[in-house]
């Protein structure tokens, strides 16, 4: 619960506050940015919720946040209306699972649903209200992890729902080496002819990314898009395999058609096929300068 107490000072008054635990990791702001800022390296809130649209959407974030910093002065009597809107509909089949984990330092997480069986992409928080809901939309069959940084609760899940868990053997680490399915080599995975698991290693050894039908792109931390350079990037400064690997890959990945970029940490990317084309091969130029 965050504190009244640490309330950050660059918070307006109002129910909705911010505490000084923020790690920065630009969930809420990217969810809520009509209310949430960054200031001093942390978040806090220039605007406090006018109508019900936005204080559903703050109240999202909220529960989002991964180290619980976002507090309100009064109990809100309407937290389990946003509860229910998790996992969160971005398009089609396709959801956000909110609940992010400090584990992932705030990573994104996504569900998929499907009726051969669902998958959760990357971990979020196993936490009581996400997993009743994931309970009512059938379960989890795959559960896809993008890389070893993003896992979080992923025993947690694997034993509540018995799914699958796909990782790359190159990034499997102690706390992962019980997964069910260990991906190996450079070759593309297809889980079915809708979902291809690519390689593309930089940011880790074994980093993949899951392609759903040639138009939404989970990325994991390979790729995301930057709202202060307004365009695609990678994180040249959380490289930690190498960068000059992560430039080939992200060759590689141009190759492919795709409309969404959904990535773990970062921000969303939604454009046309030329629009995208033209954003990753920017990408690469920059990739190429630095």
């Amino acid at each position: 619960m965050a504190n009244l107490k640490l309330r950050h000072p660059e918070n307006v008054n109002g129910d909705f506050y911010v505490d000084t635990s923020c790690i920065d990791c630009d969930t809420c702001r990217w969810m809520t940015p009509e209310v949430f800022y960054r200031v001093d390296e942390q978040s806090a809130v220039y605007h406090q919720p006018t109508n019900e649209v936005e204080r559903l959407t703050a109240l999202q974030a909220l529960l989002a946040c991964p180290t619980s910093s976002i507090g309100t002065v009064e109990k809100p009597q309407d937290i389990k209306i946003a509860q229910a809107t998790f996992p969160n509909l971005i398009e089609e089949n396709v959801y956000h699972c909110g609940y992010h984990s400090e584990k992932s330092y705030g990573a994104a997480s996504y569900f998929i649903q499907l009726a051969e069986g669902n998958i959760l992409v990357d971990s979020p928080r196993f936490t009581p209200p996400l997993v009743k809901r994931l309970e009512e939309m059938g379960g989890i069959h795959y559960m896809y992890l993008t890389h070893r940084d993003d896992v979080a609760d992923h025993q947690k899940f694997a034993e509540h729902f018995k799914c699958q868990r796909i990782l790359h053997t190159d990034d499997i680490s102690a706390g992962t080496r019980n997964v069910e399915i260990k991906l190996t080599g450079s070759e593309v995975f297809a889980l079915n002819p809708d979902l291809l698991i690519i390689p593309v290693p930089g940011h880790s050894k074994g980093h993949t990314v899951l392609l759903y039908k040639n138009k939404f792109l989970f990325t994991g931390d390979h790729l995301a898009w930057s709202e202060d350079r307004d365009q695609l990037i990678a994180f040249r400064d959380v490289c930690w395999y190498s960068w000059s690997e992560q430039l080939k890959s992200m060759r590689k990945l141009a190759d492919y058609s795709f409309e969404w970029v959904l990535p773990g940490h970062g921000r969303r990317f939604h454009a046309d096929l030329d629009t995208m084309a033209q954003q990753m091969h920017k990408c690469i130029e920059w990739m190429e300068s630095t």
